[in-house]
């Protein structure tokens, strides 16, 4: 079993949606937070504004979209691991500075299951 959580963040701070190394150092805390380790990570400031990080971990991805212009935030965070604890989403309410939030999970089956395609 896997878990998806998809959390969108409202009223955030646009200087930090802007900073690309507080984006990262946002993600690397949720990061351990979920016992995981990053493999390979990818860092894009956009021109004018905006920030993507990507970065593969050892239990599968994590990614954070930001549009300072709007003060919001995608984080998608996939693992494999047992829980992805709701303590990740509360580090990044409080990291972005977000006055709202708007949280989805979703569990993933990894392998067949015998009603699968």
């Amino acid at each position: 079993m896997a878990q998806q959580l998809l959390v969108d963040l409202y009223g955030c701070d646009p200087d930090v949606l802007n900073d690309a190394e507080r984006v990262a150092s946002v993600a690397r805390d949720i990061v351990h937070r979920i016992g995981s380790s990053i493999v390979e990570e990818l860092v894009h400031q956009f021109d004018p504004i905006g920030v993507t990080y990507i970065a593969v971990i050892t239990t599968s991805h994590i990614s954070i979209h930001t549009w300072p212009e709007f003060g919001y935030v995608a984080l998608d965070v996939f693992s494999c691991a047992e829980d992805v604890p709701e303590a990740i989403v509360m580090a990044a309410v409080r990291a972005f500075g977000a006055s709202e939030r708007r949280v989805r999970s979703a569990e993933r089956t990894v392998g067949r299951t015998p009603n699968a395609l």
